[in-house]
């Protein structure tokens, strides 16, 4: 008797090294009670030493796996073709002596960008020249508009970043983080289809 299944392959996940991957870490799995609980421990595949630090699992090989527990079963893959698995190994700890060092040398050359972009743009003259409109008067460190504007400056890049420190001030993600985000997905299908070029280069080998 025929039985039917729906597969769902997820889009990226994380595991450590020496992981064993079954089907319900890579993909939902929707059908009769019964038989999907017997499916999601299904193996899939174990994380090695030459897997480096990405392994992408084909939806073919997972129905290839069902079919071996059962061919009679009718495998429905919806969504997504392939799943990246990203291994992610321990993290060493980072110095408080180099953190310190990549601080400052990343405020310095942000502090110097923004004093490069004002002086290109002649900020200076323009406060000069707003200040004279406005007062009348001619001064060369227009302290009324510089200041407000400083602080100004520094409030847009949080409410743009959407972060204060660790905190965040809304839900909505910040440019950054979409752009992040969207190299993720680029990186991924690059990894994806990189990998499949390397086994349809191996299929043909063994020919």
């Amino acid at each position: 008797m025929e039985k039917t299944v729906y597969i769902r392959l997820r889009h990226r996940i994380q595991v450590h090294p020496n992981d064993v991957i079954t089907i319900d870490k890579v993909a939902l799995v929707v059908g009769d009670k019964e038989l999907t609980e017997q499916l999601r421990e299904l193996f899939i595949h174990k994380i090695k030493p030459s897997d480096k630090n990405m392994v992408v699992i084909d939806v073919m090989h997972v129905i290839k796996e069902i079919h071996k527990f059962d061919p009679h079963i009718d495998v429905q893959a919806i969504g997504s073709s392939q799943t990246v698995i990203e291994i992610v190994f321990e993290k060493k700890k980072l110095s408080p002596l180099l953190f310190c060092a990549v601080w400052l040398l990343l405020f310095i050359g942000a502090g110097l960008a923004i004093m490069n972009f004002h002086e290109d743009v002649s900020m200076q003259q323009v406060h000069q020249r707003i200040h004279k409109i406005v007062t009348g008067k001619t001064n060369t460190q227009p302290l009324l508009l510089q200041i407000p504007y400083s602080i100004g400056l520094g409030l847009g890049m949080v409410l743009f970043f959407n972060h204060l420190f660790k905190k965040r001030i809304n839900e909505e993600p910040s440019p950054l983080e979409v752009e992040i985000f969207n190299y993720q997905l680029d990186l991924d299908k690059y990894v994806a289809m990189n990998e499949n070029k390397e086994n349809l280069n191996e299929a043909n080998d063994d020919r």
